[in-house]
């Protein structure tokens, strides 16, 4: 069975260039960065080449680079330690009802420390108004966290008008670009963000590294503590065959965004036209146009999302319910309940996301597939 991988939300699959630029880090280059002999100035040069391809790639400088183990650590570091630089000025953050996980519990954590936190509901496209922002905002807020595009629908957010509203409030302003970054243009000026997430395995990088963004002047506390690493940012040693390979992963999306973006964006259209021309009752989720190239959240009446995902893995396509983080938990779609679906249309619905390696051919079958399937499954109620 020719097996069709529909899942790169979840993660993708690392680039052979990426690849080549580690291994030397496991071979030969396998000084500690911090060392001052010649086998630890080898590595901090690969750390160095690293950083300056990952800050070119969203816009900013190398200085402004933390790197960590992913998004959730990028997060995290993001939102308690901006808690923890701030919290004697004020204890309020505003945030949204569509985020990841990786930033809904650090802020249940801020609750269950004396902080107040305020979610943003969208509307029906998954769209976060400005002015439902700053009606949330008071004057205690210290920052506001908004995702640039959402992990399960796909909407992008009108970021920079949402920074520029929290920014005339004196707050902080920090995004999870973790699906963003990669698949579309991102700038940081041009977004006017204080703090940005992002993970190379998002965009065919390895696993187990990211980035945390922070303009120059904007400090949050330290979340690992230790060493002296990232300039006193990020303590412990850091992990140069990933940090090497994040980097490749950048200069290579730099490369090919434009041209990947739209092919991909083509590919999910034709997936999206054929559900709703051959799966009478079909529904797709998010923002019409204002969304991720390579993402397709869709429902279909009475059906079962997760049986729906087990057979399409059986006839050899991977899909996922919902984000891979929480798709084991059972419960409805927190994003699809707070876009307004009731609770039998969050648990009806399946994200498909491409990448560069899917053709034509695979999106035709996997049409053909899910058409077939969706009619054979039983219906609930």
């Amino acid at each position: 069975m020719n097996r069709i991988y529909l899942d790169h939300n979840a993660t993708t699959q690392p680039d052979p260039a990426v690849l080549a630029e580690m291994i030397p880090c496991l071979e030969g280059v396998y000084g500690n960065p911090s060392s001052t002999h010649g086998f630890g100035q080898e590595a901090r040069r690969v750390v160095d080449l690293a950083r300056q391809r990952v800050a070119s790639l969203i816009g900013a400088v190398p200085e402004e680079i933390v790197f960590t183990s992913g998004g959730t650590e990028s997060n995290n570091h993001a939102l308690r330690g901006t808690a923890e630089s701030l919290g004697k000025r004020s204890r309020h953050v505003v945030t949204t009802a569509i985020e990841h996980q990786a930033v809904l519990e650090p802020c249940r954590r801020l609750e269950q420390t004396g902080y107040r936190v305020t979610y943003v509901a969208p509307d029906r496209d998954g769209r976060v108004w400005p002015e439902a922002v700053g009606a949330a905002m008071t004057e205690e807020t210290i920052l506001v966290s908004v995702m640039l595009a959402n992990n399960e629908v796909g909407t992008i957010q009108p970021l920079r008008e949402i920074a520029d509203v929290a920014h005339r409030r004196g707050a902080w302003v920090h995004t999870d670009a973790v699906q963003a970054v990669g698949k579309i243009p991102v700038s940081v000026n041009d977004l006017h963000v204080d703090l940005l997430s992002f993970s190379a395995h998002k965009f065919h990088g390895p696993k187990g590294i990211g980035a945390l963004y922070r303009r120059e002047g904007r400090q949050p506390a330290p979340f690992i503590l230790g060493g002296s690493h990232e300039r006193q940012q990020r303590a412990g040693t850091e992990n140069v065959p990933g940090i090497a390979g994040f980097g490749k992963a950048c200069e290579l999306a730099g490369q090919r965004l434009a041209e990947t973006s739209e092919r991909v964006r083509a590919l999910s259209n034709r997936l999206a036209r054929g559900i709703v021309e051959r799966m009478p009752g079909a529904r797709i989720y998010g923002h019409p146009t204002d969304r991720l190239p390579n993402t397709v959240s869709a429902g279909f009446a009475g059906i079962n999302g997760e049986h729906l995902a087990m057979s399409l893995d059986i006839q050899g396509i991977a899909v996922a319910t919902a984000a891979a983080c929480s798709s084991s938990s059972k419960t409805p779609s927190h994003v699809l309940l707070a876009m307004g679906c009731t609770p039998e249309e969050a648990t009806g619905a399946i994200r498909i996301s491409l990448g560069i390696g899917n053709t034509e051919a695979q999106i035709d079958r996997t049409i053909a597939v899910l058409a077939e399937t969706v009619t054979r499954l039983p219906k609930k109620g």
